[in-house]
């Protein structure tokens, strides 16, 4: 361990921005909020930005919490966080969204998928409707299954396996992603309703088992293309996801 000590007026600004919750086993540590301006569209909108980490060790002593994560590469494992708009904590309502991290769609702007798209798509819908929450999950690439299998899962996928066979024939199941730390944070953030951007019912199924109360969802449908069709109906067909009325996807 680095035996470096943190100063202490180090601790005393950091130590208010730090919040513990704890699971059934070990804790979640939440920093933030934190002021985020960001560029959506060519308009400069502020969210507040949390970040959070898992942990075994159960403390409130922060102090012993930052010092242990300096001898830790925490660079080469994945961190989730959560962007959050207007009065989320007292709001009648807010708009979330669960979305799980794209490294093709969401940095590169990828068609093969929708992903960037609903990343972009539902910020701009948490900020019109006034207060909501994107909660972005980092260890959620290709439905749990990682960055490099989710490259073989490609390959698989030129050569005419749809995304769930792809998955299976790699010794994947079709859908691993958890959301149970999402939830725990967005209880620690807010107990009152939310209405879920998704068109997925698994994640609807899950905040609902959680006992968090879900007023409704909203679809998010968009940018399909001749790169992603077969990709979404895919979604539709095989992993259960909701159509929307009108949508242009044809077999």
């Amino acid at each position: 361990m680095n035996d470096t000590k943190i100063q202490k007026e180090i601790i005393s600004v950091l130590e208010d921005k730090i919040q513990l919750i704890k699971r059934e086993a070990g804790a979640i540590y939440l920093v933030g909020p934190i002021r985020l301006p960001v560029n959506l569209d060519g308009e400069t909108v502020t969210f507040k930005w949390y970040c959070w980490l898992n942990c075994d060790e159960v403390t409130e002593d922060y102090e012993r919490i930052i010092e242990k994560l300096s001898s830790e590469n925490l660079a080469e494992y994945q961190q989730s966080s959560v962007l959050v708009y207007g009065d989320f904590e007292h709001g009648e309502n807010a708009l979330i969204r669960m979305h799980s991290i794209c490294h093709t769609g969401d940095i590169f702007g990828s068609k093969r998928c929708d992903c960037g798209f609903q990343l972009k798509q539902s910020m701009k819908m948490i900020k019109e409707y006034g207060t909501g929450a994107l909660f972005y999950l980092a260890n959620h690439e290709g439905r749990g299954i990682g960055l490099f299998s989710k490259a073989m899962a490609y390959v698989l996928q030129e050569n005419g396996y749809d995304t769930v066979d792809a998955n299976v024939n790699l010794g994947f199941v079709d859908d691993s992603r958890n959301y149970s730390d999402a939830i725990h944070v967005l209880k620690a953030l807010r107990t009152k309703p939310v209405t879920l951007i998704t068109n997925n019912p698994k994640k609807l199924q899950a905040l609902e088992n959680a006992g968090m109360l879900v007023s409704g969802r909203t679809p998010l449908w968009g940018d399909i293309s001749e790169f992603n069709e077969k990709y979404l109906q895919t979604k539709i067909n095989r992993s259960g996801h909701l159509e929307q009325e009108g949508m242009p996807l044809h077999d």
